[in-house]
């Protein structure tokens, strides 16, 4: 855990793995994230329309890989708008405003991830 820890504060991607609802296989994404309080948050590109986000709302086992670090987690929907609010904010601080309002296209859901 101390190397995935370590991965997570360095780098700025992460990939996902998690299991479609509608065809059972493992799909991967590489996703950004924030690693904070040893907490880790998602924010799904598409908001609630992403794909990997119900994917996680049917089955909530997800795996991380950050570089060959890998570990295992269980994805909890953040629907609340102050929460998600609060973690679109750690996004914009972590890659800047400009980034997040490029990529990212609603803003009604995130993801927390317990390890």
């Amino acid at each position: 855990m101390a190397t995935l820890k370590d991965r997570l504060s360095r780098y700025n991607e992460i990939t996902i793995s998690v299991t479609g609802r509608k065809s059972g296989r493992t799909i991967s994404n590489p996703v950004w994230f924030v690693w904070e309080d040893d907490q880790l948050y998602l924010l799904p590109v598409k908001g609630s329309d992403t794909q990997w986000y119900k994917n996680v709302l049917e089955n909530p086992a997800i795996h991380i890989d950050v570089r060959g670090a890998k570990a295992e987690g269980k994805a909890s929907p953040i629907t609340d708008a102050k929460e998600v609010k609060s973690v679109v904010e750690k996004f914009r601080a972590k890659y800047g405003a400009g980034d997040v309002k490029k990529y990212y296209s609603k803003f009604d859901v995130a993801v927390r991830v317990q390890m």
